[in-house]
């Protein structure tokens, strides 16, 4: 399609036409994610399994769920669908193994919204991809940029691979820890990102962290009674443009977004929560590293932090993976918003999550 698309075809294509059984890795919401497209494309699925540990005779979707032993023996060329997302070692592993074994795929379904990443959407923004490749500033990032878009097409856990680097290269590289005193972290969860920029970031004094779900905040907080280091202030909010009472999904999982409607919530328990504009809780002070990982609302976050990035030029990470059009619409945002050098990075997940846009201010035009 172009020099960043090389695919020819997207996973739901092949999936269609390969002439071999299907079987699915894993149950939970992903995988009726997952399996609502495949009925909707008119691709069926034969079995499902999940690794040995979770095998209880039990049934999804109408069908006994397997182990992965019980696949083999049952069908002798077939393709696995992972269902679920993970970053944990041990289960990377043992997916790498299956890879090994069979032809494993892993579908690129939306945490948010529900605009598939395949090759029709692909098409249709073309020049937004196209463009945005050429705004990052080092080759690893247009690599990164490259094997993410092909790996979200087609579901090759080779490109996936291909696309990710250590977490030590961006702290060492990329990065400017040793300068930052000041730190607001939007989406902060239980403080965990907040101890890792803790360990690179030895003159840290102050930290601000919003974190809407209620019971994740109260491990927060626990957490910022009991640090000495610095101070960290806790704000059981979420980071929006505008200061408003919006829905937030209450299931108490990472992912779990907000709405200005209940309705739209994926989650069984919308509780009210208050937004706020970081540029409002700051209040003129500045910052010296925001992270922006707010289950799709990464956009209003940006905006409501417009004044703050225009005035201090923080350093700034944000995640790229929550909705479709993260990729390549979040990069130009982050453009308009400030002089910045961008650079791509992901971590090792499956699928293609922890994906992340870092905006350094250009030195030309740093003064801080």
């Amino acid at each position: 399609m172009n020099n960043i698309i090389t695919a020819e075809y997207d996973i739901w294509e092949y999936l269609k036409n390969c002439g071999k059984k299907i079987v699915m890795y894993g149950m939970g919401t992903g995988a009726d994610k997952i399996l609502a497209i495949c009925e909707k494309k008119g691709i069926e699925i034969s079995d499902f399994f999940a690794s040995d540990g979770f095998v209880r005779g039990h049934s999804f979707h109408g069908k006994t769920v397997l182990t992965y032993g019980e696949i083999k023996e049952k069908y002798s060329d077939f393709v696995v669908l992972l269902s679920f997302a993970t970053s944990l070692p041990d289960v990377l592993e043992t997916i790498d193994k299956i890879a090994s074994e069979t032809e494993l795929l892993v579908p690129d379904v939306p945490v948010f919204g529900n605009t598939l990443f395949d090759i029709d959407f692909c098409r249709k923004h073309i020049e937004d991809i196209e463009s945005t490749a050429e705004l990052f500033s080092d080759e690893r990032s247009r690599e990164v940029y490259k094997a993410v878009i092909n790996a979200k097409l087609t579901g090759k856990t080779e490109l996936l691979n291909a696309s990710v680097s250590e977490k030590s290269e961006v702290y060492s590289s990329i990065l400017r820890p040793q300068k930052y005193t000041s730190y607001a972290d939007l989406g902060a969860y239980n403080g965990d990102t907040v101890r890792e920029l803790a360990e690179y970031a030895h003159n840290l004094k102050k930290v601000y962290a919003l974190e809407p779900d209620r019971r994740t905040f109260r491990k927060l907080s626990d957490y910022a009674e009991n640090e000495s280091r610095f101070k960290i202030y806790c704000h059981n909010c979420a980071a929006w443009d505008k200061s408003e009472t919006l829905y937030f999904d209450g299931s108490g999982n990472r992912n779990s977004n907000v709405s200005g409607n209940s309705a739209t919530l994926s989650g069984k328990k919308p509780v009210e929560i208050n937004a706020v504009p970081l540029d409002e809780i700051l209040e003129d002070e500045k910052i010296d590293y925001i992270k922006y990982d707010v289950e799709g609302s990464e956009a209003e976050a940006l905006a409501g932090s417009a004044e703050t990035i225009k005035k201090y030029s923080p350093d700034l990470l944000v995640s790229l993976y929550h909705r479709s059009e993260d990729v390549f619409a979040l990069p130009r945002l982050v453009k308009e918003l400030g002089d910045y050098k961008l650079y791509l990075r992901r971590f090792r997940y499956y699928p293609a999550w922890d994906l992340n846009l870092y905006a350094i201010k250009n030195q030309k035009s740093f003064s801080g």
